[in-house]
């Protein structure tokens, strides 16, 4: 049983992620899961397969995002999932409030921008999206091992970026 609370999809801020919290090795933005994808992950992070690090819900999101974006067609694969599996959910599902880290946030902000979801298209938040992501990743691996597997490829990412970029004071 989980024992975080739900947020309701009618909240206020629902679909805008916060600021970025950027302490020393911090650079998350808030995002929201539905119910489903939040409790697969939640799975995964009490997995006896997550040790060493314990990798806890940023990098496990933002590993599903990484993945869904390793593939050439991902906004198109993303879209389809949104406009026939997400879209028939009840639309006030409650969500739960996570967190990614920055640089896969960036990839979903491109897609939340882009010609797809603009008129005449529906237009999808960020919540969504992300959903789309954990959703596919579950699809294309139940086990979560990938998803394990392309945390640990961005925590390596992410420290090489800090070690290679200017230090400033």
């Amino acid at each position: 049983m989980l024992m975080h609370p739900a947020i309701s999809a009618t909240s206020p801020g629902t679909s805008m992620p916060t600021q970025p919290n950027t302490g020393p090795m911090n650079a998350t933005i808030e995002t929201r899961l539905w119910l489903d994808e939040h409790d697969w992950l939640y799975m995964l992070l009490k997995s006896e397969r997550n040790i060493s690090p314990t990798f806890r819900f940023p990098d496990l999101i933002s590993a599903c995002v990484s993945l869904v974006f390793t593939d050439e067609d991902a906004p198109a694969r993303i879209f389809e999932f949104l406009g026939t599996e997400l879209v028939l959910r009840p639309p006030h599902s409650p969500r739960r409030r996570e967190s990614m880290w920055t640089s896969q946030y960036r990839l979903l902000l491109a897609m939340q921008r882009s010609p797809a979801n603009q008129h005449p298209h529906p237009k999808f938040q960020l919540d969504q999206l992300t959903t789309a992501c954990v959703a596919l990743s579950r699809q294309d691996d139940r086990t979560g091992a990938s998803v394990l597997r392309q945390a640990r490829v961005n925590m390596a990412d992410r420290i090489a970026s800090k070690k290679e970029s200017p230090i400033t004071r």
